[in-house]
């Protein structure tokens, strides 16, 4: 496995992803790995997958957990559901514009059953391959995202905004998406755009205090802009890794990705795992703000 460690103190003085703080958008090259391991045969993914994820920033692992350990999730899901409905926790973010339970944060710290998926052997020995090294959760959440009313989330790089918002030095981080409902290509599941986490899209705006109060409903900030993002969608096209509950998304930290509204009847919720490598640990917000809170951001592996 390569070893990319560089102190928090250097990484924070080579900024080599800057974003907020040009008069224009600007292209970026990517600068780190994809996968940081070699593959090898007793890797946790076969060479095909592990060079898919390479070349397109995602992976789609269709039924990878049974109908047993599932049920478990679903039904905690379900019980985090109804609880934060009443809930006053700053963890609790409501839908844009009303009161529906758009997401519940920190799952992974205050839920027992969350917690041990975090943990799950299998999916830890995928994240230490990809990210080539012990990796710990950077956010967890649960997306709700109900028939009829569950609103869009616009297209953005997870990175943009953990490396401006949070100090996240580089790019060595993903998502672990687990279906709790069946998705389909009409309710709202995620699109991604092949190949864009090959280029950083720095973006304009000066990132207002407290930005995540309102980005968490609705992100108006961080998010690229029309011209690149045509271009990349020209280039790599738009992809919707969608099927059966108990399936799960894997997705590089700066692939270009959102989710369309759900005006169907059937619900779309999913489990968010982020794992960061403990070599990519968090430094001051590059944008010299304050940082976002524990329970968006983890500010140590603990």
């Amino acid at each position: 496995m390569r070893n990319n460690h560089v102190s928090a103190l250097q990484e924070k003085e080579m900024d080599v992803y800057p974003s907020r703080v040009h008069g224009k958008p600007q292209i970026i090259q990517r600068q780190d790995p994809v996968v940081h391991s070699e593959w090898t045969p007793d890797a946790p993914l076969t060479q095909e997958q592990s060079g898919f994820y390479e070349r397109n920033g995602y992976l789609f692992l269709e039924g990878f957990f049974d109908g047993e350990e599932l049920a478990k999730y679903q039904a905690e899901a379900r019980s985090l559901q109804v609880s934060a409905r009443t809930s006053k926790q700053d963890e609790v973010i409501r839908e844009p514009g009303g009161d529906e339970v758009r997401s519940v944060f920190a799952v992974h710290e205050s839920d027992d059953v969350f917690k041990k998926l975090s943990q799950h052997p299998r999916l830890l020995a995928i994240m230490e391959y990809l990210l080539g090294s012990e990796t710990y959760i950077h956010q967890s959440r649960i997306n709700y995202k109900p028939g009829f009313i569950g609103k869009e989330f616009y297209w953005h790089s997870d990175f943009e905004t953990w490396h401006i918002e949070d100090g996240m030095p580089r790019m060595r981080a993903l998502s672990c998406s687990i279906a709790l409902e069946d998705n389909y290509s009409f309710n709202g599941p995620l699109m991604v755009v092949p190949g864009s986490h090959k280029e950083f899209v720095a973006c304009i705006g000066k990132t207002p205090d407290n930005h995540f109060k309102d980005s968490l409903r609705k992100q108006e900030y961080g998010v690229p802009d029309h011209d690149n993002l045509t271009r990349m969608v020209k280039e790599g096209g738009i992809d919707t890794p969608v099927g059966k509950a108990g399936s799960i998304v894997l997705f590089d930290c700066n692939i270009m990705h959102g989710s369309n509204s759900n005006i169907t009847p059937m619900p779309r919720s999913n489990i968010f795992m982020v794992y960061n490598s403990v070599d990519n640990k968090l430094v001051s917000p590059y944008s010299g703000q304050s940082p976002r809170p524990q329970y968006i951001a983890t500010r140590d592996s603990r």
